[in-house]
């Protein structure tokens, strides 16, 4: 064998093998290219709902606290309405006390409680009212600062009974707030 025979020989295999390296490393390449696009497109994929899910969360947050707020301005509104008509009832009770059906109202108040705390009762209750109170085993006590009504005690001073329409406005104040919400809503 000749030298140039077996440097073609050489150089076929050098050519052979070159390709063979050229094709395994574009397959290699062509590989390496098809798993790095999958790879992309899976984590554009993951950030992607992952952003949505962001941002429903936030979305969903912004909507509940605006929910939230037009319910507190709803709230605030309704209490600022119903410390207005509580003001009205107080001036309405006023006026009221200046009304002839309100000595029978007093008398009405006072056999309650005669009833409750026995015949001789003390009754507390506004100067104005004080002439009101002419019924026997009733004595008149001090005078109170209230819009009116009376606050009547036993005897022995053991028992009390609080009817001023302050304390009756107190004691009815969910059914009285109930009423008017259902007037106002």
């Amino acid at each position: 064998m000749s030298i140039e025979s077996f440097i073609r020989e050489i150089e076929s295999r050098k050519k052979t093998e070159i390709e063979s390296f050229e094709n395994e490393f574009n397959k290699k390449k062509s590989d390496i290219e098809t798993e790095k696009n999958a790879t992309v497109k899976e984590m554009s994929e993951n950030y992607e709902k992952e952003s949505k899910a962001r941002s429903e969360r936030e979305s969903a947050r912004i909507i509940e606290g605006g929910k939230l707020e037009a319910k507190k301005i709803l709230f605030d509104a309704i209490n600022k309405n119903l410390d207005s008509t509580f003001d009205i009832i107080k001036q309405d009770l006023v006026k009221y006390t200046k009304n002839s059906e309100y000595k029978s109202v007093i008398e009405q108040m006072v056999k309650m409680c005669q009833k409750k705390l026995g015949k001789k009762i003390t009754v507390h209750c506004k100067e104005d009212d004080k002439s009101l109170l002419k019924i026997s085993d009733v004595t008149a006590g001090s005078s109170i600062q209230t819009l009116g009504g009376i606050i009547a005690e036993n005897d022995d001073g053991t028992k009390e009974l609080d009817l001023t329409f302050e304390e009756l406005l107190r004691a009815n104040e969910d059914e009285i707030k109930s009423s008017i919400l259902e007037k106002i809503l």
